[in-house]
C-alpha cells in the first residue's frame, strides 16, 4: 500500500472518517530522526494492507500539528474509525510499529 500525503484539508477525509485503521507518520524533511523511520514505515505498509497509512509534513501543516498537540517529530498516531487508539514519537523499530497496530 502506498503513504498517502494528506494535509489539513483533507485530514477528516484520509483519516477521520476512514472506516478501519489509519496509521499517520508526522514528519520533516530536516528532520534526521523521521528520515530514519520513513522507511520503517512504509516497509510496515507493504505489509500491513489492512491498513491506511498516511503522512503530514509538518512545516506545511502547523494547524493539525496544534490539533494534536504534536510538540516533536516524528510522530506516530493510530486511528480507529477516526479515534485516536494509539501513539509514538520518536523512532522506532518495526516490530514496535506493529505493535501499535494491534
Amino acid at each position: 500500500m502506498s503513504m498517502i500525503a494528506v494535509n489539513k484539508d483533507t485530514f477528516n477525509e484520509e483519516v477521520l472518517n476512514h472506516k478501519g485503521l489509519v496509521l499517520v507518520d508526522f514528519w520533516a524533511t530536516w528532520c534526521g530522526p523521521c528520515n530514519m523511520l520513513s522507511p520503517i514505515v512504509f516497509d510496515v505498509s507493504k505489509e500491513r494492507e489492512d491498513v491506511k497509512f498516511c503522512t503530514v509534513d509538518v512545516d506545511q501543516n502547523q494547524d493539525l500539528l496544534a490539533e494534536y498537540g504534536i510538540m516533536s517529530v516524528p510522530t506516530l498516531i493510530v486511528f480507529k474509525n477516526g479515534e485516536i487508539i494509539n501513539k509514538s514519537v520518536g523512532v522506532i523499530s518495526k516490530p514496535e510499529i506493529l505493535a501499535l497496530l494491534d
